[in-house]
């Protein structure tokens, strides 16, 4: 069995490419990282060591790597003999990757098997928003485009949660990362070919696995790193150790659970257990992920359907509290890393807009939205520095 993975990276090779190989596959990792294709390429092996509760090591051996970049046709003519295409490059970077993938589809022969592509992507419905600009690259690819080749894959939504923290220096190809993951794939669109991955969860219906963890451990996340910011806490760990951010957190994500076990039925003590295994995960020093990493693309993390603005709005349509939600879009508006492209960009466009207006470009809301009304005055106070807590 192969997988071609797109994304070498940390998560890739900590995460992804770790359970592919642990269930038996040999992992062809695609990346447009030259020198790193290069250090994979002339490794054996690397190794993947856990650490939390359940520390062990592994070694992921029986892998190769392509530059993506610069070896397109090698590239497609990978992903025309794979068994699974999955990615880990971001969501903002799918787009990028979709041409390649639709390259390897139309090479792929029309009888061989049908191969599952799966977005392993901090976003929700991630492999149809891939399907998507892969459809866009086969139509753009012929004048009458090559729609067939979709029939050749299997396209699937994924839940994916695992924390891995940026890398101590001289560390090479080895990733450290905390012992608690979850790889959840919605079982439907494979029939009865669902693909042999053990340590993966296939189910039925994928959204409330999406929501929990898009609701909880991203929330969560970022909400350490924007008040921990605010506070010139460095790590998360030291974040969580501020009183005052530890109940921000708390208080944040009182409010998801809430909206999570009325929307979808989770049973309380569950969520609850969720919730507190989460907490856990954010204090965890042995996990030394700074809030300036978590924070990054604070744009994006306020977008309409992502991890703050989405379960507000729907707190908001079933007349539920979103105080402490309000509170943590707040802290990430003071989100000030200069090296952070969009806090750059953030930056200029509260210097630029109006407090309505950057609610509008930013959040996706509109004056019929309660958490409009909301967030306006806490932009007016951004825009004025006012209520910071550095």
């Amino acid at each position: 069995m192969k997988a071609v993975h797109f994304g070498a990276g940390n998560i890739g090779r900590g995460f992804v490419g770790l359970i592919l190989h642990n269930a038996g596959y040999e992992v062809v990792f695609a990346d447009v990282n030259a020198d790193l294709i290069g250090q994979l390429a002339e490794a054996p092996e690397y190794r993947v060591h856990q650490v939390g509760a359940d520390e062990r090591s592994w070694t992921v051996d029986d892998f190769r790597a392509i530059d993506s970049s610069a070896d397109p046709e090698g590239l497609a003519a990978e992903l025309a003999t794979a068994d699974v295409i999955t990615t880990a490059v971001g969501p903002n970077i799918l787009r990028f990757v979709a041409p390649a993938i639709a390259a390897g589809l139309s090479a792929r022969a029309a009888d061989a098997p049908r191969v599952a592509v799966m977005a392993c992507e901090n976003a929700i419905n991630a492999t149809d928003t891939l399907r998507d600009e892969i459809v866009a690259a086969l139509d753009g690819a012929a004048p009458d485009g090559d729609r067939a080749a979709l029939d050749r894959a299997v396209f699937a939504n994924t839940a994916v949660d695992r924390i891995v923290p940026n890398q101590a220096p001289g560390t090479g190809l080895d990733v450290t990362v905390e012992d608690f993951f979850e790889w959840v794939i919605e079982r439907p669109p494979f029939g009865d070919a669902v693909p042999r991955i053990p340590e993966a969860t296939f189910v039925d219906d994928l959204e409330p696995y999406i929501e929990r963890k898009l609701f909880t451990v991203n929330t969560g996340h970022a909400t350490v790193a924007y008040h921990g910011f605010a506070r010139g806490a460095v790590s998360q760990s030291d974040a969580m150790a501020l009183p005052e951010v530890a109940d921000e957190v708390r208080a944040v994500l009182g409010e998801t659970s809430r909206l999570l076990v009325e929307k979808h039925g989770l049973d309380p003590k569950e969520q609850q257990a969720y919730l507190q295994k989460n907490l856990t995960r954010f204090e965890n020093p042995a996990l030394a992920d700074t809030v300036e990493r978590v924070g990054r693309q604070p744009l994006r993390k306020l977008g309409r359907h992502e991890r703050f603005v989405g379960p507000a709005a729907e707190l908001a349509e079933r007349g539920l509290p979103f105080d402490a939600l309000v509170r943590a879009m707040g802290a990430a508006l003071r989100f000030d890393v200069p090296e952070d492209p969009q806090s750059v960009e953030l930056r200029e466009l509260l210097a630029s807009a109006s407090p309505d207006e950057f609610v509008r470009q930013v959040t996706g809301l509109d004056e019929a939205s309660p958490v409009f009304d909301a967030l306006v005055p806490v932009v007016a106070d951004a825009k004025n520095g006012e209520a910071t807590v550095r």
